[in-house]
């Protein structure tokens, strides 16, 4: 039984929040009907396609780094460390693990793991096409918990993304203590 990883993430071009990361375990030529690169499928269709792959993948988990990580780090590191620490996670043992993109994290598991990156692999690959759902529903429903304490930002809408919205409600309130303090705002302004 030939196992297969894949791994992406949600939140990089973010104001607000952590970079979220999944890793999902498919057998080698396993897929499930609708399944696509998270951008590409309405929020309905991803919260149904999410419960569907927690349900049938071999196994998953979800990292992050939070807004002070990225901070502290800078978004790419953060985002390594989001992906390690959903890599780390895995009990499966000698498989290949897809990374979206052109790196792949230090992962310091114990198995024996295969990391390829992948530019494009969200499109290419079932497991990370799952990792990536996975990683945007899971930092979407972190997000609609924060409009709660900050509902003035309107994170139900934008999820933290630079939305003139957003953008205005900063100017208005000034950042919240997720905000990542080294993204600024005129960084998006025209």
């Amino acid at each position: 039984m030939e196992l297969i990883a894949g791994v992406d993430e949600a939140g990089r071009g973010c104001l607000a929040g952590p970079v979220v990361a999944a890793a999902v375990v498919f057998l080698k030529n396993q897929t499930i009907q609708g399944l696509r690169d998270s951008k590409r499928l309405s929020a309905k269709k991803r919260e149904q396609l999410f419960q569907i792959i927690k349900s049938e993948s071999q196994e998953y988990s979800i990292g992050l780094a939070n807004h002070l990580e990225v901070d502290q780090y800078n978004i790419l590191k953060a985002t390594m460390l989001a992906m390690q620490r959903a890599i780390d996670q895995l009990h499966q043992n000698d498989i290949q693990v897809l990374i979206d993109g052109p790196h792949c994290p230090v992962v310091r598991s114990n198995l024996s793991l295969r990391l390829e990156p992948k530019i494009g692999g969200d499109g290419l690959y079932a497991s990370v096409a799952a990792a990536s759902i996975l990683a945007k529903v899971t930092r979407d429903q972190l997000m609609e918990q924060m409009h709660i304490k900050y509902p003035q930002y309107r994170f139900d809408k934008n999820k933290g993304y630079p939305t003139k919205e957003h953008l205005s409600a900063i100017q208005e309130f000034g950042p919240t203590p997720i905000h990542r303090m080294t993204f600024k705002p005129e960084m998006y302004s025209n």
